[in-house]
């Protein structure tokens, strides 16, 4: 993922993966009632439910809170905990509603089923589990508004004898990224990707789908249409899982190995990283080599991306070694200095 989100997420009694992109009806026994089509008696249910476990997690009460998981998750609260510890200064004053519930009924399905699909509505949502065990569910997405960092937080609700549904997943993540939501992020990364400024595209496309994906178990025609246009912009120079790509410099040439962002300092940050090799990694021990090593990087960078500099608040450039940083600089845009650069970046990626 290459949003640093600083999201909250816990899985706890299902094990949820990336759904597939064909929208097709489930051959199995599992069924999906979305709001619209519950009667009032099970929307009132399900709300109130995702109304009362939402003012615990805004409360941060974390013993009110293990009352309601259920029995068979109940080793990993420990988890679930820290995470609403962590979210409650962000949403403890936020507006809390239900955004909307799902009723899942995988009770028909045979035990160690590998995967559980459950197609919702027109046009269709799909949710996707792995090693659910048979059973009713009911998924419900609240939202936390009204604050500086509104979240978005998804229950698993679990039907539990004597008419109870107990807490079996929790997932929180953020609705805002450097002040800016999902929309605005896809509309400028189609902005981008009509001027042909794919890097800056690719970033913001991804930024765009982890703020208006709840739940990475959930897809939809929107979303897969934005990971379809995501596609069409991704370069062919990015450095990727397995790949690095040689960024060329005046005299000089740099593997770099992941580029991402952060907000580490407020502003949407460019973040860079790349891999000296012994010569270089020798230079960063001089204070004054290693800060034009990597400013050299950035000038590079911003020459042969020239877009990236008006989408960026600044950037990262980390120099590693391993799984740490032996050199790391943040630099504004402004203080990046222009420079041109001789040859293309997107030399053949090295595959390991």
């Amino acid at each position: 993922m290459f949003v640093k989100k600083e999201s909250l997420r816990r899985t706890l009694l299902v094990s949820a993966c990336a759904a597939v992109a064909v929208l097709t009806p489930s051959l199995h026994g599992a069924t999906c009632t979305t709001q619209s089509q519950m009667t009032a008696a099970q929307r009132s249910t399900f709300m109130g439910e995702a109304r009362t476990i939402g003012a615990i997690v805004q409360s941060g009460d974390t013993q009110a809170l293990r009352a309601k998981i259920l029995p068979a998750i109940a080793s990993d609260f420990d988890g679930i905990a820290a995470s609403v510890t962590a979210l409650k200064p962000q949403i403890q004053t936020a507006t809390m509603t239900v955004d909307s519930v799902y009723l899942l009924d995988a009770s028909k399905d045979a035990p160690g089923a590998e995967r559980t699909q459950f197609f919702c509505g027109s046009p269709i949502v799909v949710l996707t589990f792995n090693g659910i065990p048979p059973g009713t569910y009911a998924l419900a997405i609240l939202h936390a508004t009204g604050v500086k960092d509104p979240q978005q937080i998804a229950l698993i609700l679990a039907s539990a004898p004597g008419n109870q549904w107990q807490l079996a997943g929790f997932y929180a993540k953020p609705m805002i990224h450097a002040d800016h939501d999902g929309i605005w992020y896809w509309t400028s990364a189609r902005r981008y990707a009509q001027m042909k400024d794919d890097w800056t595209a690719w970033l913001y496309y991804h930024i765009a789908e982890a703020l208006l994906s709840p739940v990475d178990f959930l897809s939809s025609p929107n979303l897969q249409k934005l990971q379809q246009e995501a596609q069409q912009a991704h370069p062919k120079d990015f450095p990727a899982d397995k790949s690095q790509t040689s960024l060329n410099t005046q005299g000089a040439s740099y593997s770099l190995s992941a580029v991402d962002t952060t907000t580490q300092f407020g502003g949407l940050d460019l973040d860079v990283h790349y891999i000296p090799n012994p010569t270089q990694t020798a230079q960063l021990r001089t204070p004054t080599e290693a800060r034009k090593q990597v400013t050299d990087i950035m000038t590079a960078l911003l020459a042969q991306h020239p877009g990236l500099r008006q989408a960026f608040h600044g950037m990262w450039v980390h120099a590693d070694q391993g799984d740490s940083s032996v050199f790391a600089l943040e630099l504004p845009m402004e203080q990046i200095a222009p420079g041109t650069q001789p040859q293309a970046l997107n030399n053949p990626p090295a595959t390991h």
